[in-house]
């Protein structure tokens, strides 16, 4: 019996469990698989071990684990494996797929485009983006997030397009709107690179209200599973095996 494993980062922020379980209710019913649960890699409840046991316990015996996480960096290329490790020990009977991250994608950098021109209906050339990632140490990031920018400034037609993090990498945060409100002819637009809502949308929101309360223009889009085209992303990995890599002992 097939099962669909989704996994999620994890927070400590009860509306951003809450939002991910809400996106999950509006996937799951377009899957064809009798069973699906949801785990996180940390910091919330039903770690990955669990939730694989759920599969197991479910009657599964092919498993097809779906990560819910937008770039491949330490989470995916280490982190979800190594939490897999012991668990496709213990179930040696047990076929297990991971699907692939969503990587960089032509559709996702349209949805973007939708989202900041719903925030901003007249936008124009003079106004600026930032784009803000979650952070990582991983040297690929970097590269991701400039083919992020040039896709965003490609489809809006706007020329001062930035990047910064939210940790790990530089420049952070306030750098990064020190930076682009310092230089800004026109409006701000803030497009936290984030999947779901919590504590780092949250910092986003705080940092742009006081901005907003100095009486700058700054606006800032929400999370990207706000937009239909990130459901069509997970049904997509979670039923197509040409999207995954089968894992073994």
């Amino acid at each position: 019996m097939h099962a669909i494993l989704y996994i999620g980062h994890g927070t400590r922020s009860k509306k951003g469990v809450a939002d991910v379980k809400e996106f999950l209710q509006k996937v799951t019913p377009r899957v064809d698989a009798p069973i699906q649960e949801i785990a996180f890699l940390e910091l919330t409840e039903p770690l990955i071990s669990e939730g694989f046991r759920r599969c197991v316990e479910r009657g599964a015996t092919e498993i097809t684990v779906v990560p819910l996480f937008l770039l491949a960096a330490g989470h995916i290329k280490a982190d979800i494996p190594n939490a897999l490790e012991p668990l496709l020990k213990q179930y040696s009977d047990v076929k297990v797929n991971v699907a692939d991250p969503f990587g960089v994608q032509g559709g996702i950098l349209d949805a973007i485009a939708v989202l900041v021109k719903e925030t901003i209906m007249d936008l124009c050339s003079l106004d600026s983006i930032l784009i803000v990632g979650r952070g990582s140490s991983d040297p690929g990031i970097p590269a991701a997030f400039n083919e992020i920018a040039a896709g965003i400034e490609e489809r809006l037609a706007i020329q001062q397009v930035h990047v910064c993090y939210l940790a790990a990498s530089r420049p952070l945060l306030d750098e990064g709107l020190d930076v682009v409100c310092g230089n800004a002819a026109g409006r701000v637009i803030v497009i936290p690179y984030l999947l779901f809502d919590g504590i780092l949308l949250n910092e986003v929101r705080q940092k742009v209200g006081r901005r907003q309360a100095l009486g700058q223009q700054i606006l800032h889009t929400g999370a990207l599973s706000s937009h239909r085209v990130i459901e069509d992303i997970v049904v997509q990995r979670a039923t197509n095996a040409d999207m995954a890599t089968k894992l073994s002992t």
